[in-house]
């Protein structure tokens, strides 16, 4: 062989390599770090928890009477510690590692394993880790709201522990992480049944069990704050941005049109609720148009990647609509005190949401926006899909917060006694008042 054919072979054989590295790995290239995805993300992690501190905080504070105020910003702020710290230590691991039916396992406990070069996709997995983090933080926190004024501080905490544990993990793990849901197709893009349905569902029970404020429903209970009310819901839709435009984990179209259809389904849904108030009541109320708000962007979570703008008209308009009425069911003619309308708003906006992705993200259903992900067989049989994972999530969540209140139940107690619920939680349970009034 000649010295000119020896280089000649060299160079065709490098020439393959060259092209193997460049036009074939596509998963080797999935896997390096996209800053505009890593940035994205971080931005959206900073506005997930934003929703929680201080927006829901101060969204729910407003809504109590004045003598409860501090109670439910301390419960924000010892739901985000308590759920950071599981997380960190078994909750991430059961969330999305493994391949379990229902849970996952314990693999990277403490993280272990998860380091600075670790990616998911084209992010850090720290960065990952921190942004699930915000989602189950603010899950617990959303169910405070339908025991408010009444429940005891210590019945919160251990009511953390075991619902993240039991209920948010196992939920986390069958539709994000690899379990049941995920592999039968169900369709959750930001959290309609991992968060809103979840957090729903349990307000609902807790509510039923807790038993009413005393002089529900005669006594009126109006909001001590409906500035703050305000505030803390305009938080909530700012940041609502980062949950669900957040949740197509890149810098791209879907976080683009996520954001979009997220904001005309709030919009869309505050004007329906404040318009049905100015027509039952003769008046618009703030508070009104800003629980329309959140019923809007709690149903459009789910479909935020599915659906195109036409589709989020419609699920705004429904989701005003149908919520309203909800809360009206509940209080009214129920009679649960649910005080916040947290199922109402945010469980059967969640189901509402879950429900119809698969009639308007379907390419060849009425609206739909030729999106990804829709079952090949078409709405109905998404729809199938979609009903499985509502009634799955619901009865697990239902059945295991009962368990999990009647062990606290016997453990601390559920709830204060009389005179500090008429003193106030703020000045018995943490000595402290939430404004001076000298």
């Amino acid at each position: 062989m000649t010295k000119e054919n020896r280089i000649n072979k060299k160079y065709i054989f490098n020439l393959l390599i060259a092209s193997f590295i460049f036009l074939s790995p596509v998963d080797a290239m999935s896997q390096e770090l996209d800053s505009g995805d890593t940035a994205w993300i971080l931005t959206s992690t900073a506005l997930v928890l934003f929703m929680t501190l201080p927006g829901l905080a101060l969204f729910y504070g407003g809504l109590v009477r004045v003598k409860n105020i501090l109670s439910v910003l301390i419960q924000c702020f010892v739901i985000a510690c308590i759920v950071s710290v599981i997380w960190v230590i078994y909750g991430y691991s059961i969330a999305f590692k493994g391949s379990g039916i229902y849970f996952g396992d314990l693999s990277s406990v403490f993280l272990n394993g998860i380091g600075r070069d670790s990616l998911s996709g084209s992010i850090p997995e720290t960065l990952f880790v921190m942004f699930q983090m915000t989602f189950a933080i603010i899950t617990p926190a959303l169910v405070i709201g339908a025991f408010v004024e009444r429940i005891k501080f210590s019945a919160v905490c251990l009511f953390t522990i075991f619902w993240v544990t039991l209920v948010y993990l196992p939920a986390c793990h069958m539709v994000w992480g690899g379990g049941y849901l995920g592999s039968i197709g169900v369709i959750d893009f930001a959290g309609g049944l991992v968060v809103h349905v979840t957090c729903g569902v349990a307000a609902l029970v807790s509510a039923i069990m807790i038993g009413p404020r005393k002089g529900f429903p005669n006594t009126p209970m109006p909001p001590h704050n409906r500035t703050m009310v305000v505030i803390g819901a305009a938080m909530l839709w700012v940041g609502w941005f980062g949950f669900n435009a957040g949740s197509a984990v890149a810098a791209n179209g879907d976080a683009a049109m996520a954001m979009l259809v997220t904001h005309i389904s709030a919009a869309i849904a505050a004007l329906v609720w404040m318009s049905i108030e100015w027509i039952k009541q003769g008046k618009p109320t703030v508070v009104g148009i800003a629980t329309g708000m959140v019923a809007g962007l709690a149903t459009i979570t789910p479909a935020a990647g599915t659906v195109g703008p036409e589709g989020a008209l419609l699920i705004g308009f429904l989701a005003g609509l149908v919520c309203f009425y909800a809360t009206q069911l509940i209080k009214s003619i129920l009679k649960i005190d649910d005080s916040l309308d947290v199922f109402p708003v945010h469980g059967v906006g969640g189901m509402l949401g879950i429900i119809m992705l698969s009639v308007v993200g379907n390419p060849d259903g009425f609206l739909g926006s030729g999106a990804s992900g829709i079952s090949e067989s078409g709405a109905f049989d998404q729809l199938t899909i979609q009903l499985t994972g509502i009634t799955l999530i619901f009865v697990w969540t239902a059945v295991l917060t009962w368990i999990i209140l009647k062990a606290i139940s016997y453990i601390t107690g559920l709830r204060v006694d009389d005179e500090t619920e008429s003193q106030g939680l703020d000045l018995i349970s943490h000595g402290e008042r939430g404004y001076n009034m000298e």
